[in-house]
């Protein structure tokens, strides 16, 4: 068990959140359901918390109520290796939510994502300033980012 891991405060969706985290991630899995019992807290029988594993991360989803939501504050890289995966990603946790520059989105759920391809981290770090520079400017001007864009910024094209 991780020592730290994030626990997630959902508004009664929970469970539905969980589920489609599983399937959008290839390495999930779903753990214990904590439901109420007849003295509560909540309804009898409805889910208190779900335990789950996102690509080895733990988490914890609670159904908390609308008190708080979630903000751009918190939120979950996800790395991408090439486009394909940038894309599959971008339009999973996209949908029903809303894009945001750079790579972020916010999920259906209200939970932030930013989708990250690795050439980016790396070419952001070149030793050149004026590559970095020209990457950063262009990472700017997208929402889902575009390898193939990236890569010309950073030759000068």
């Amino acid at each position: 068990m991780q020592k730290i891991s994030p626990f997630l405060w959902f508004d009664g969706n929970a469970e539905e959140a969980v589920n489609f985290y599983a399937s959008v991630f290839p390495n999930a899995t779903i753990g214990k359901i904590l439901r109420s019992s007849k003295a509560g807290p909540g309804r009898e029988a409805h889910v208190l918390t779900v335990s789950f594993e996102l690509e080895g991360q733990q988490f914890t989803a609670l159904n908390g109520g609308p008190q708080f939501k979630f903000t751009e504050a918190v939120s979950f890289t996800v790395s991408c290796n090439d486009q394909a995966e940038v894309d599959y990603y971008w339009d999973c946790l996209s949908e029903g939510g809303e894009p945001r520059q750079c790579g972020w989105l916010k999920d259906r759920f209200g939970v932030f994502w930013q989708i990250t391809p690795v050439r980016l981290i790396e070419l952001m770090n070149d030793p050149d300033p004026d590559v970095a520079g020209r990457v950063a400017t262009t990472m700017m001007s997208m929402e889902k980012f575009d390898i193939a864009g990236i890569e010309r910024a950073a030759k000068g094209i």
